[in-house]
């Protein structure tokens, strides 16, 4: 072999190391470029976290009784609180008022150990439960069941008000609870989970007084022994029975005018108005109008909610 051979053959290895180095420099510089994109990437991919809202005792510590509440009583603009009280029952039962301009979205997305619900006077809403995009127009019925992650956002071009009712049980307080799954995730049966109902599309069953609609049937919750409402329909001059029950209830008058009298003391209200019920008092509604009046009945049953006395056995 001759020393130009000798001389020839480092100078083909070290071009092939060269190209080979080049070739991985390349390689290591793309991977640094895209670093960044690849740390952005799953951010965006990946929904946000939703906020976590802890329970906070009641704003107002008065045992809340039977209350009639106006509509137009109300602030007309601002937060309008209706009740942030304990009940005999309940640890705690916070009504107000909402409403959105259009574009606006009441919170982000969020959770809570307690169960939530809300139901549309006016305007359009999307409801985002558990990441799906539920549309309501007036006469909506939304249930947001323990920990599920949800919102709502006006996507019409006029305001949307909607009321919100959130019965705190003793369950719903707990520390416990604050840690659990989301109902959703828990999935056990037979409880009712989170949904958004148009009770306008209802079965309408016919009555002596007028007629009835059943937007959930008596069903135990994650946080209560059970959830029922209902739409009750008067015609006019129409009246309810005198009746009891040991759950805690906030009435929400859709339309015409009523004569509510709780106790043996009535009172005149109008559409829009609102009542709470404690439990066992006794209640009835008479249509004092010239046209139907209806109403919706949210009724809430806790632990600590009275027991209806056993018939004795003869």
């Amino acid at each position: 072999m001759t020393p130009r051979e000798l001389d020839s053959r480092p100078v083909i290895l070290l071009r092939m190391k060269s190209d080979r180095l080049s070739r991985l420099l390349a390689a290591a510089a793309f991977a640094l470029l895209l670093a960044p994109l690849a740390l952005t990437l799953p951010a965006h991919a990946q929904p946000a976290a939703p906020l976590v809202s802890t329970y906070g005792p009641p704003k107002d510590s008065t045992v809340l009784h039977s209350t009639f509440v106006d509509f137009d009583s109300l602030p007309t603009s601002g937060p309008r609180q209706v009740f942030d009280n304990p009940s005999i029952a309940m640890d705690k039962v916070e009504v107000h008022v909402t409403t959105l301009a259009p574009g606006k979205e009441s919170h982000p997305i969020h959770r809570h150990p307690w169960e939530e619900i809300i139901y549309v006077r006016s305007g359009q809403v999307d409801f985002t439960i558990n990441g799906i995009v539920h549309h309501a127009g007036p006469g909506a019925y939304a249930f947001f069941a323990s920990n599920d992650p949800h919102n709502a956002r006006n996507v019409g071009s006029t305001p949307a008000t909607y009321y919100v009712v959130n019965f705190v049980s003793d369950v719903a307080s707990s520390a416990a609870q604050a840690n659990a799954p989301s109902a959703a995730t828990q999935n056990q049966p037979g409880k009712f989970g989170s949904a958004v109902i148009d009770t306008n599309s209802l079965p309408v069953i016919a009555t002596p007084t007028g007629s009835r609609s059943v937007v959930v049937q008596s069903q135990p919750t994650v946080t209560f022994i059970a959830l029922e409402t209902h739409i009750t329909r008067l015609d006019p001059g129409k009246q309810t029975t005198p009746d009891r029950d040991p759950n805690d209830e906030v009435c929400i008058l859709r339309e015409g005018q009523v004569e509510v009298t709780v106790n043996g003391i009535s009172s005149r209200m109008n559409a829009g108005s609102l009542m709470y019920w404690a439990p066992t008092d006794q209640r009835n509604f008479r249509n004092i109008g010239t046209t139907r009046a209806s109403y919706l009945v949210i009724r809430a049953t806790s632990d600590k909610s009275p027991k209806p006395p056993v018939a004795a056995s003869h």
